[in-house]
């Protein structure tokens, strides 16, 4: 069975019921896996099998509940998209001006108090109905659009609850307008009751306008990234039907023609198009959008160059590597797409809780109704009536649907700006649990480039200089060695201009060394257990081994002739950024631990260096998922820093994993956290921008709920009996928009977080 993962923008979603309604009717599909819609993102993420699910079949399932797919047939570009929302957006803005000035001359014309001031064209009823008509079925008519066919599938959302309370409202004064002798014959008073219609239509709306500019405003890390590509690439020609130029020439050209392996000049303060290797020359690239490090890097020939970067100076031709969807900047922006659009656990809860508020705020509803009627006072009609639609109008859950996503969009996004990338929401809700960071050593907490730092003859080689004789048998035996420590002997040799020998019956022995002839004479070069192995004996150089281990070297021995020629210490320098970033872990009370397959003495070297107190050292790459199951059985949430590739197994099997980005290879599918900016101080920006983000989704789903709990049996009236308040429906919308805007709001003080 084959397996297909898309996304599709939604359009008309207002409410965390609207998504419930639409995951169900979407999962109800045959041969749809799973589905996860996003009320902030305004995406439904669908898996599914394309051999027994066609598109028009999702896109069924979703207008058949009353809302729209853009799909690839109808899909607009990024851009026009932009122009589209803009003309929703003055479309919604134009219908709260018409609602709230037609409503405010009803208003002035039917409120107690302010009826005395009016004009008597405003008293008039059928004037009343005239400017209400309009604003009930124009400007309301996206209440109904989405309500016809929600009831038709026995479903209900929060349009639904605003359809029935303005339609009631609104039909209650017709029918007063129509006929007012009959309603003075029930005893109640012929006053209609459009201001209620028409005021909270437009509250309504002005929210959803005020939302909907706010929900803007919490993808802006989206469109800065979009914003970033290079429009277009200076190529320089091979003459073939794709260029209308001769050979060499250079022709400016869409980016979105640029293949690979085509070669391209950058000038000085230009951006660079795509991604690629460096031919010629040599410049500095502002790299800051990519890792959030301000500090210019020196670029050569054989160097990568990211597209969208920033040429600061020089200029160099470079051959493209990847290019389209494949470059850097889209797998960034991939990533943050797919982080912003998934579901944390936290908001399933509220999703689900959703799921059943609209229909049992029904229920309220019409008990409210029918308890106003039975045992209200007089007028109980008119008082069922407008308590009936105030608890419809209050009750909403917009809020709740948006308590969640909008603190995620703006989480995931701050961390894309600063060069982290978070892979989905449950790896941002998990990360603030996170006590204890293992941290792997190579490549991690070190450069991962090891450097010759000692050269020790112990026996009289040939030459006059025993230093160089011996630097010159390693290099040439390790020169076809696979072992990570070889290029360090053979950049060491090529930078001292050693000339290697060639080497005969060369022989790799895992675990131990190299062996191999040089000049006649059989030479090995490995670790202590190769010279055990071979008889060679290191009595009179255990001292000078243990310090130089001591010292956090690893130390390799040439051996010939049954005895020690000589040793190499060889040393992988710490980052930069390793001592900080650990002691900002520390700081916030998170136990740090390292793990490698050093020995241990040059394993707490590195680590003393650093001030972490616990190692696990002579730990193979296939050990080291088994170490992070330890550490978890110790009761601990665990987070697993590596270089992504080796530590895969690590990574997932921690309850965060965090890869260190390398190169242009930023898509780690092991990792839930990706630091493309190299910055091991990062661990602990990541995690504390895990614990602001949840603290802003708390407060935020306290706030719907607190504000659904509270107001509803204010709207429903208990508050009357004993201090004769009761909630207009007029208010009950206000307060029902100020929650959605304040949830949205509370989200987007996450962004002066400084990481």
């Amino acid at each position: 069975m084959t397996e297909v993962k898309k996304s599709y923008p939604v359009r008309g979603m207002h409410c965390a019921s609207c998504v419930r309604v639409i995951e169900k009717s979407l999962k109800r599909t045959p041969g749809v896996m799973d589905a996860v819609v996003n009320l902030a993102t305004e995406k439904a993420t669908v898996t599914y099998d394309p051999d027994t699910c066609r598109e028009e079949q999702i896109v069924s399932a979703v207008s058949n509940v009353g809302y729209k797919v853009v799909t690839e047939h109808n899909a607009v570009s990024e851009d026009q998209e932009e122009i589209e929302k803009a003309k929703e957006l003055k479309k919604l803005r134009n219908k709260v001006a018409v609602s709230l000035f037609l409503g405010g001359f009803i208003f002035w014309g039917s409120f107690p108090g302010l009826i005395n001031t009016a004009p008597e064209l405003l008293k008039n009823f059928w004037v009343q109905l005239l400017l209400a008509t309009p604003v009930q079925f124009w400007a309301g008519w996206d209440f109904y659009r989405a309500t016809i066919p929600a009831l038709k599938h026995r479903t209900a959302n929060m349009d639904t609850l605003v359809a029935l309370g303005t339609t009631v409202a609104y039909l209650y004064s017709a029918f007063v307008t129509f006929f007012p002798n009959i309603v003075m014959n029930l005893g109640l008073e012929a006053m209609p009751y459009f201001d209620v219609a028409t005021i909270v239509i437009g509250l309504i709306l002005l929210g959803r306008y005020f939302e909907a500019r706010a929900k803007g405003q919490t993808s802006e890390a989206i469109k800065k990234l979009i914003g970033m590509q290079a429009k277009t690439a200076r190529v320089i020609s091979d003459g073939s039907p794709r260029f209308t130029v001769e050979a060499e020439k250079e022709v400016d050209i869409p980016i979105e023609q640029v293949v690979i392996g085509d070669v391209i000049r950058v000038r000085p303060g230009e951006k660079i198009p795509v991604d690629g290797i460096l031919l010629e020359g040599n410049s500095s690239v502002d790299e800051s959008m990519i890792t959030g490090e301000s500090i210019p890097v020196d670029k050569a020939k054989g160097d990568t160059v990211v597209g969208a970067t920033i040429n600061k100076s020089g200029t160099f031709t470079y051959k493209a590597a990847k290019v389209g969807q494949d470059t850097m900047l889209a797998q960034i922006i991939k990533l943050v797409q797919e982080a912003q659009g998934s579901k944390a656990p936290i908001q399933r809860v509220a999703d689900l809780i959703s799921s059943y508020f609209v229909p049992i705020v029904i229920m309220l509803a019409f008990a409210t109704f029918g308890v106003w009627y039975v045992f209200g006072p007089s007028p109980a009609l008119l008082f069922a009536l407008l308590n009936t639609v105030a608890v419809l109008i209050i009750a909403c859950p917009c809020a709740m649907g948006l308590a969640t996503p909008t603190a995620i969009m703006v989480g995931t996004g701050l961390g894309a700006e600063k060069g982290i990338l978070i892979k989905d929401a449950q790896s941002l809700e998990i990360a603030h649990k996170v006590n204890t960071v293992v941290f792997d050593k190579t490549g991690t907490l070190t450069k991962g480039k090891p450097e010759v730092t000692d050269i020790i003859p112990t026996l009289q080689v040939k030459g006059s200089q025993p230093a160089r004789s011996i630097l010159q048998l390693a290099a040439s035996i390790e020169k076809g060695s696979e072992h990570s420590l070889a290029e360090a002997f053979v950049r060491k040799a090529e930078e001292e201009k050693i000339v290697t020998e060639s080497v005969s019956k060369f022989k790799a022995i895992a675990g131990h060394g190299v062996e191999g002839i040089v000049n006649k004479k059989i030479i090995y070069f490995g670790n202590k257990r190769l010279m055990e192995r071979e008889k060679i004996s290191l009595n009179s150089y255990i001292e000078q081994i243990e310090k130089l281990e001591n010292e956090g070297k690893t130390v390799m021995m040439l051996g010939t002739d049954g005895e020690l020629a000589g040793l190499i210490a060889v040393a992988d320098t710490i980052k930069e950024s390793a001592r900080d970033g650990v002691e900002a872990l520390q700081r916030k009370g998170i136990e740090v631990i390292m793990i490698t397959g050093d020995n241990p003495r040059t394993a707490k070297a590195i680590a003393s260096k650093l001030g972490i107190k616990r190692v696990l050292a002579e730990v193979l790459p296939d050990q080291k998922e088994a170490e992070i199951r330890k550490i978890q059985a110790e009761g601990k949430k665990v987070a697993m820093v590596g270089d992504g590739i080796n530590d895969a197994p690590a990574l997932v099997a921690a309850d965060v994993g965090i890869a260190m980005g390398t190169g242009t290879d930023v898509a780690i599918e092991a990792a839930d956290i990706t630091l493309i900016n190299k910055d091991l101080r990062s661990v602990a920006s990541a995690i504390e921008l895990s614990k602001k983000t949840m603290r802003t989704i708390k407060l935020n789903l306290f706030w719907a709920f607190g504000y659904n709990v509270l107001l509803i049996p204010v709207a429903m009236g208990v508050l009357f009996p004993f201090f004769g308040i009761l909630l207009s429906p007029i208010f009950a919308s206000v307060a029902m928009a100020s929650s959605s805007i304040s949830v949205v709001s509370n989200s987007l003080l996450l962004k002066r977080y400084k990481i």
